[in-house]
């Protein structure tokens, strides 16, 4: 019977490597075919790869928590008579709502594309390799310079990296010293209490490194607005059977404020951006994330493509599906891939309105609060009244490195009057 190479498939338009998380066949067991094999996790999502044909795995190539990239072999198959595959399995059969296991091994077979380093502060350079690195495990380049480098000048080797991670990065939540300043901050031992211990499970570790290394990362600065939703509340509840009856869809406020969001951008392109060293990438696709909770708890950002292009329909029809996928666990890594500007809705959790922490690597994030009625002065050619009115506060944290206050006020701004000039008259 024949030896074949099985290779890791991919697992995605923009997924080029994966971690090894676990062997479900081992070495010297038989498998049929479209059992699985190995679970591997991508950026945010783990992915059960099947068995091409019914076999033996014979041996594997890689170890758990190895990063491999994409067409790599993993593993040898003495696959059975006449059933040899022709090539890897293409596709993933089943995922798992998930974010990226922090590996201590970095990836062998990803390769820096420029050569050029650049300085961080006085005293501490990253090279392209070291930078990847750091991404990978959401260290922040102020993290990165409390690390002793080992190379020419004190500059850090893709080893010193390596060893610090594997050592449980010990210099994460370190404050610095300030020199020649008679004070330095006390090393406090907390008293963290008793109780039952929770092990954070593999996605709420990515979340926290997550946020740690974009607080570290961005100044984030928020803004604030209030909207009048009245007239979309209005249409909304009159038209959502109607639209259900006419697109097999339910209409939900989500892709409402995506097409504000979108249309907002459209008109104020540089809140759609990234920063690169000194460069500003402004995107040239407007694909909005909405923060969603799993039923674990935990979040996962799936992604709304080419928002801007869609009409209500298609909206509805693709925050639906996202939202039937992250509730049953059936996201694929495409699904959470590419966002360039993110919304969470922390109304639906009954808040008037948040705080949101930027999702990397974009430029700022929108909050939605509740909708909540409230007496408003309404001001109208005939005098001024009272009338109880559909309100919501949105806010937007963004990153001060490339969004300033006038960009930011004026993009939060044009969202809430796209929300507050809804036409009510449009057709389903």
């Amino acid at each position: 019977m024949p030896e074949v190479e099985f290779k890791l498939p991919k697992m995605g338009e923009s997924i080029t490597e994966g971690t090894i998380l676990n062997w479900v066949v081992q070495e010297g067991e038989s498998f049929e075919e479209g059992d699985i094999l190995v679970e591997v996790g991508t950026d945010k999502v783990d992915n059960e790869v099947p068995a091409p044909s019914a076999g033996t795995m014979l041996k594997h190539m890689v170890s758990v928590k190895d990063i491999v990239a994409v067409g790599a072999t993993i593993a040898v198959l003495d696959a059975s008579e006449g059933v040899a595959p022709k090539k890897a399995a293409s596709a993933p059969s089943k995922s798992t709502a998930s974010e990226k296991a922090a590996s201590s091994k970095p990836s062998k077979t990803k390769k820096a594309t420029t050569q050029t380093a650049f300085k961080v502060n006085e005293n501490v350079f990253i090279s392209p390799l070291v930078d990847s690195m750091a991404r990978k495990h959401h260290i922040s380049y102020e993290e990165l310079a409390r690390i002793p480098g080992t190379g020419k000048d004190g500059r850090l080797r893709k080893s010193d990296v390596s060893n610090y991670i594997e050592e449980g990065r010990p210099f994460q939540f370190a404050q610095p010293v300030v020199e020649n300043s008679g004070f330095q901050v006390p090393d406090l031992k907390f008293d963290k209490g008793t109780g039952k211990i929770v092990e954070m499970d593999r996605m709420r570790e990515m979340i926290a490194d997550h946020m740690v290394f974009s607080k570290h990362t961005s100044p984030h600065v928020t803004a604030y607005v209030e909207a009048d939703l009245t007239e979309m509340v209005n249409w909304r509840n009159a038209n959502k059977l109607p639209f259900q009856e006419k697109h097999g869809e339910k209409l939900t406020f989500t892709p409402l404020f995506i097409e504000c969001v979108a249309k907002a951008i459209e008109a104020y392109p540089m809140i759609n951006s990234s920063l690169d060293g000194k460069n500003i990438i402004v995107k040239e696709t407007v694909n909005i994330g909405m923060a969603t909770a799993l039923p674990s708890g935990n979040l996962i950002v799936p992604v709304v493509k080419d928002a801007n292009k869609k009409n209500l329909k298609e909206l509805a029809a693709a925050t639906n599906e996202l939202a039937v996928k992250a509730r049953e666990g059936k996201l694929k890594g495409d699904d959470t891939q590419g966002s360039t500007f993110t919304i969470s809705n922390v109304g639906t959790f009954g808040s008037l309105m948040g705080t949101p922490i930027i999702n990397q690597p974009e430029a700022a994030i929108l909050a939605t609060g509740i909708i909540k009625k409230r007496a408003e002065v309404i001001e109208r050619p005939e005098g001024d009244s009272i009338e109880i009115r559909n309100m919501m506060y949105l806010s937007l944290s963004f990153d001060h490195r490339i969004v300033d206050g006038y960009l930011a006020g004026s993009f939060l701004r044009r969202i809430a009057d796209e929300m507050e000039q809804f036409d009510v008259n449009r057709e389903i």
